[in-house]
């Protein structure tokens, strides 16, 4: 019997939590089996920064597991998955992982997929960055991870914050392999069109 398509989707208390809702919304209508984790903290993110109650975004995943559950089955490398997106990864998941202190389910599972080789994307959100922060991400690109700074793609001359959210899932998808239709794909200078210039401001 073929294994089904599974992803993990962690998220930690980083601002940015539209990013995981995007990310489960967009994946809703796939095949793909989402595994959901929140921690306490991405909770009060979600009531903080969105209109979203947390009851609602687990509504948008197939499984939800408890922060705490580190007898869940995405915490085995038994259980087959295609990897993990972390949206957003604040800097105390991404230490945890680095460092393998997985003592709760998003970096147990987070630690599962890397040393079964599976991809782990961590859409790390924090900024400027001091060196503590560097190693820990040098830290988990060496052991496999993907960090992935929520970027905006200028070139795609976004309109709204949700335009750059949409294009950066889309970006992400892309990294892990998920297909999407999310992305404005970058066809050369040539092939650009610009937004209409905005009139110059007249003071006085």
């Amino acid at each position: 019997m073929a294994t089904p398509r599974r992803l993990i989707i962690g998220m930690s208390g980083a601002s940015g939590a539209i990013l995981g809702i995007r990310l489960l919304e967009v994946l809703r209508s796939t095949e793909i089996e989402t595994h959901l984790i929140i921690s306490s903290a991405a909770r009060m993110t979600i009531d903080s920064e969105t209109t979203w109650r947390a009851s609602d975004v687990e509504k948008l995943a197939r499984v939800v597991h408890p922060i705490g559950d580190i007898g869940a089955t995405i915490a085995s490398g038994s259980f087959k998955t295609d990897g993990m997106i972390i949206a957003p990864c604040s800097v105390k998941t991404m230490s945890a992982i680095a460092y393998g202190i997985t003592d709760d389910l998003i970096a147990r599972a987070a630690d599962v997929c890397l040393k079964e080789g599976r991809p782990v994307v961590a859409i790390f959100r924090e900024a400027p960055l001091h060196a503590g922060h560097l190693r820990a991400l040098t830290q988990f690109a060496e052991l496999g991870g993907i960090v992935f700074p929520p970027v905006p793609s200028f070139y795609a001359h976004p309109q709204t914050v949700d335009d750059a959210v949409t294009q950066i899932i889309g970006r992400v998808l892309d990294r892990i392999g998920i297909e999407n239709d999310l992305v404005k794909r970058w066809e050369g200078l040539q092939a650009q069109k610009r937004p209409a210039r905005r009139a110059p401001r007249q003071d006085g």
